[in-house]
């Protein structure tokens, strides 16, 4: 079973629409299919978005079931410690802790809508991957 860490942007996407390959990687985390990983850092941030009542209005999913499906997710995430700063020195400071994390938990890869930014590090780690939602579903193919 893959191990995967999932961004934010990735988890927003997949509460906010419905369909879509996000939505299809979540629900592949929640059947097992996927091993989702999750840190102090990537929790804290996790719970900073999904409370912001206005990123969520119109969404397909309520208040309740989007708690529901997160609380899940959290159910299926196996909690990793970050003992060593690897600091990628990615373009955007806010997203290092998103490698520290996949290198801790020996992911094979970082699920992401900004494959922009993760890939253009300093450090690098060659078997870890950087992939979209669709490209997660390519390489790591499961059943629907």
């Amino acid at each position: 079973m893959p191990t995967i860490v999932l961004d934010t942007n990735f988890l927003v996407a997949a509460m906010l629409r419905s369909g879509g390959a996000a939505r299809a990687v979540l629900r592949a985390c929640l059947m097992r299919r996927y091993q989702p990983v999750i840190g102090p850092a990537l929790l804290a941030e996790y719970e900073d978005v999904l409370g912001r009542a206005a990123l969520f209005a119109g969404a397909t999913l309520t208040d309740r079931e989007r708690d529901e499906v997160f609380n899940g997710f959290l159910n299926r995430c196996r909690w990793v410690e970050v003992y060593y700063a690897w600091r990628p020195n990615l373009p955007d400071e806010a997203d290092n802790h998103l490698i520290e994390l996949a290198v801790a938990a020996q992911a094979d890869a970082i699920v992401t809508r900004n494959l922009r930014d993760l890939t253009r590090g300093e450090l690098k780690f060659p078997s870890l991957k950087i992939l979209t939602p669709d490209q997660c579903l390519e390489t790591f193919p499961c059943p629907p």
